[in-house]
């Protein structure tokens, strides 16, 4: 059994505030070193059926930025719902936090770094 360090536990505060909460919750998601410490932490923040759904939405935004899969093609490829495949389109393409951008777009970097 792991023994934590009394001298290492940092001062932390209840929070309410939800863009608090938010920003935790993002320092938290950037501290895994690698995939298997990312799997470990998602396995004990989420559902199965949220990680699942994650997943799915991972993996549609990557369908519609690397092909040219129409949204049909995708669902029945999948089973994503369309109405789901249509949200993510929306994020990937018009919203303005450019998340699912960013992340595509530095995996793909990452990718590239990986095979040189």
């Amino acid at each position: 059994m792991l023994q934590r360090d009394k001298t290492l536990k940092r001062s932390i505060e209840p929070l309410r505030e939800p863009a608090d909460l938010e920003r935790e919750l993002c320092r938290a998601l950037l501290s895994p070193a690698g995939a298997d410490d990312m799997a470990r932490l998602l396995k004990d923040l989420c559902t199965p059926t949220e990680i699942r759904t994650l997943a799915e939405r991972w993996h549609v935004a990557q369908l519609l930025d690397g092909t040219d899969l129409s949204y049909r093609d995708i669902h029945e490829g999948t089973g994503v719902s369309t109405t789901t495949i249509v949200r993510v389109a929306r994020f990937l393409r018009q919203e303005p936090h450019q998340g699912y951008r960013a992340a595509l777009d530095r995996t793909a970097a990452k990718g590239r770094d990986d095979v040189r």
